[in-house]
């Protein structure tokens, strides 16, 4: 394994992790910047949104809807992560679990897989895709 495909999977590791830290309280500014113009995100109960502008406008509409975003008791946890590189494109395969009323008795309210697409652009790794897969609806 050569340093320059072990530095890509830690930079990818490190997106699949910073983009559940700003989605539980971060700048979705900051959050958007994350995806490639052309990306795509959902599945497992959600609706498939595509490109930056519809990412971005679902991830207000869970903000605006107390789902996730800061004061919402909510968390986003992903492990597991198996990271593949393959040249400037990459994919990982990771288990996501979605807590909420962290502030009083924490729920496991979704969990599922997280199948992800990435490509990198100049010089910065982006997520292209990302397909949830498994009880990304809320539990019982």
């Amino acid at each position: 394994m050569n340093i320059e495909r072990l530095q890509s999977e830690m930079e990818i590791r490190n997106l699949i992790s910073q983009l559940a830290h700003l989605a539980d309280d971060g700048e979705l500014e900051t959050y958007i910047e994350c995806f490639t113009e052309t990306a795509s995100w959902g599945g497992g109960g959600q609706p498939v949104l595509n490109g930056r502008e519809d990412i971005l406008k679902g991830a207000r509409g869970r903000r605006e809807s107390g789902v996730t975003g800061p004061g919402s008791g909510a968390r986003h946890v992903v492990t597991t992560s198996y990271v593949q590189v393959l040249g400037d494109r990459a994919t990982a395969k990771s288990v996501f679990h979605f807590y909420t009323d962290l502030d009083s008795q924490p729920q496991l309210r979704a969990m599922g897989v997280y199948l992800d697409e990435f490509r990198l652009e100049d010089l910065r790794w982006r997520l292209h895709v990302r397909q949830l897969q498994g009880s990304a609806t809320t539990l019982k």
